[in-house]
């Protein structure tokens, strides 16, 4: 077994595959960019390769395939980036990963209270030696309600460690699963929007949820709301949020994804002059806080990354199932 390992990070994946790899008895190279057409061609003699959220569509999954890549591996656990209609139609095996939940649930209750406490401006304004208090008022999280919109590892995680700052909690899942409603209230959406002064999504993103959070959904919402993002970004219709920022219906927006951030994150633009409108936008307001998706970034959930990819490769050389394989 051979796997090319695009989007490699050196300095922090490196020694994880290497173990691992050397353990599985596989071989692996790397590319430290985000696979394409053009570089396809180094795929040539791998039987897999190991991706980050990338446009992975069926011109790049035909040339992949034509250069003898059989299985896909992403370290994401998202898969909304993959053509699976081609992947099916190439008979190429796909697999996504799972990680700590704590990572990412952690890094949304920092953003819940880092835009609760006007975080950001406070410190900015604290590099500048003023140290007034005007403007810097915050709220109290523990006297909130916050709305928790999908329930599962990380939608779960994300409300076990919110009941211990005494927040009333609210929860919605098309399929909520056993259990959750010792964790919150169980609600529709409608009840959501209505009653959080904090929503934090934890949701994959398909057609059905796509920009489910628009123009409608946030005129639903109380005044002052608190959005939080840490899932993807096209649950949020971005034109939709920069209007109800600017009227002042939301209060604060922390995100630590954004649409149309393919070829955004993970390089060093600087200097560069972004195409990107939404990021330009949204980080103009400040009272948004925009993170270049790394909610999930720990050392614990990168290991689990390189584990997960290497755990499916040996799965699929053996053509046996694997338990994070996407039908």
């Amino acid at each position: 077994m051979k796997i090319l390992v695009y989007s490699f990070r050196a300095f922090d994946e490196k020694a994880f595959f290497d173990s691992l790899c050397a353990e599985a008895g596989f071989e692996y190279v790397t590319c430290p960019d985000y696979p394409s057409v053009e570089n396809a061609h180094l795929a040539k003699g791998c039987d897999a390769i190991s991706i980050i959220v990338c446009d992975m569509n069926e011109a790049l999954l035909r040339a992949l395939h034509a250069q003898g890549v059989r299985y896909i591996c992403t370290r994401s656990i998202g898969t909304e980036h993959i053509d699976m209609k081609t992947a099916r139609a190439l008979s190429m095996r796909v697999a996504s990963a799972v990680y700590s939940p704590d990572s990412v649930a952690n890094y949304a209750i920092m953003l819940m209270l880092m835009a609760c406490r006007k975080f950001p401006y406070v410190l900015d304004r604290a590099r500048m030696q003023d140290y007034s208090l005007p403007g810097k008022r915050g709220r109290e999280l523990s006297r909130m309600t916050v709305g928790v919109i999908g329930l599962g590892r990380i939608g779960r995680t994300v409300l076990r460690h919110l009941s211990g700052f005494g927040c009333r909690l609210l929860g919605y899942d098309v399929h909520p699963g056993a259990g959750v409603d010792e964790l919150c209230e169980l609600c529709d959406l409608r009840t959501i929007y209505r009653e959080s002064d904090v929503i934090t999504l934890h949701c994959p993103a398909t057609k059905e949820n796509h920009h489910m959070i628009d123009a409608g959904a946030i005129a639903a919402m109380k005044e002052d709301v608190i959005l939080i993002n840490t899932a993807r970004g096209d649950l949020i219709d971005t034109m939709a949020l920069v209007g109800a920022l600017e009227s002042g219906k939301v209060g604060a927006a922390a995100l630590d994804v954004i649409e149309n951030e393919y070829g955004l994150y993970y390089i060093n633009h600087t200097g560069e002059a972004m195409a990107n409108r939404e990021l330009a936008l949204l980080s103009s307001f400040p009272n948004v806080i925009v993170a270049p998706h790394t909610a999930f970034y720990t050392d614990v959930s990168v290991s689990d990354m390189a584990r997960c990819t290497v755990e499916a490769c040996r799965a699929f050389s053996l053509g046996e199932p694997y338990a994070f394989e996407v039908k």
